[in-house]
């Protein structure tokens, strides 16, 4: 029996280690929290159909239970030592481990919207990101600003750290505009009194169901949609918020006070990604992404052999993206070791 080592407890992980599992091969997962499941955990509903992020964690949780394969909570690998067609891998737990085969399933970290000064995300008390607003969505938190106030006008702001020369991130993440078209209309079914604005650089609706979701957002929700992106943002003695943009359709500078400011961070590659990527030898792309031998034919296949990618630790993905990648990966790596026994 073949053994294969996952680094990356997420979504991408686990899909992995269920699919390889099925496929009869020993696998054990390496993740650095308490808990597997990623950033799926931080997350309160999931787009384009609002499903409980909670139900799609749960069934990750129910592969754990069932499927006959190890995870190592609260470890990190400390290195890794190729020996001839074997991996030698130790861990922050002092265990070594013996490996045929590497899965890379270290997911992605959320742009720091602190580099955004101008937004003032961390200096005012009335601007948070969509991560932040994910967990005042859940059920029984409170949505209230200055003075124990209901927003009354609310903004959100796409692209935070994405698609901008200042941050180096010059590419999409992919998911933000429909966060934030998600997230609208979340806010305006519990505040249906409030004003809602979504400043955007280009709506990307990619996936399925996301054009139907944007156009309930205007037709439905009255979500107000304005091409332009802000400049600044700066606090008023009331403590609610002056924001200045240019309305980039009509063209004119605009001005307008809210209540509360959404900022919509995009993915970055995380520490996590650029550790493995050193440990194993396996070369990232200038996004900080990891490298793949092709971006069309083999995408989880890395240019060290042996060593497999899996999920967003390769390009920013949805959920449903990620899940189908990391079977994918599961496929590749079968393939491998069963040209390798013979």
């Amino acid at each position: 029996m073949k053994h294969i080592v996952i680094i990356g407890g997420g979504i991408a992980g686990i899909e992995t280690a269920s699919a390889l599992t099925d496929a009869g091969h020993w696998v054990t997962v390496i993740e650095k929290d308490t808990r597997v499941g990623g950033k799926l955990n931080n997350w309160s509903y999931l787009f384009p159909d609002f499903t409980p992020a909670e139900k799609i964690a749960e069934s990750l949780l129910e592969k754990c239970r069932e499927k006959d394969f190890s995870i190592l909570p609260d470890t990190e690998v400390k290195a890794i030592i190729r020996n001839q067609d074997k991996f030698n891998i130790h861990t922050s737990g002092n265990q070594n481990l013996e490996a045929d085969a590497i899965v890379l399933a270290t997911g992605y970290e959320l742009f720091d919207a602190r580099r955004k000064e101008e937004y003032g995300y961390k200096i005012y008390d009335q601007v948070v990101t969509s991560a932040d607003l994910e967990q005042l969505l859940r059920p029984g938190e409170s949505l209230t600003v200055a003075a124990g106030k209901n927003p009354k006008r609310i903004a959100f702001v796409h692209c935070v750290g994405s698609r901008d020369e200042k941050t180096g991130n010059h590419y999409c993440s992919k998911v933000c505009c429909i966060t934030g078209v998600k997230q609208a209309i979340e806010l305006k079914k519990r505040l249906p009194e409030a004003e809602i604005f979504c400043f955007y650089m280009d709506l990307r609706m990619y996936g399925k169901h996301f054009e139907e979701l944007y156009r309930e957002a205007q037709e439905k929700y009255d979500i107000q949609f304005i091409r332009g992106r802000l400049s600044e943002a700066s606090e008023k003695i009331d403590k609610s918020l002056l924001i200045k943009a240019e309305d980039t359709l009509s063209g004119r500078p605009l001005k307008m006070n809210v209540d509360l400011l959404v900022l919509l961070v995009g993915m970055e590659a995380g520490k996590g990604t650029a550790s493995a990527a050193f440990s194993c030898g396996v070369n990232c792309e200038e996004s900080g992404f990891l490298k793949s031998m092709d971006s069309l034919l083999r995408s989880n296949i890395s240019q060290q052999e042996g060593i497999f990618l899996a999920g967003s630790c390769t390009a920013p993905m949805s959920l449903n993206d990620t899940l189908l990648h990391a079977r994918s990966a599961a496929i590749e790596v079968n393939n491998y070791l069963k040209k390798s026994i013979k």
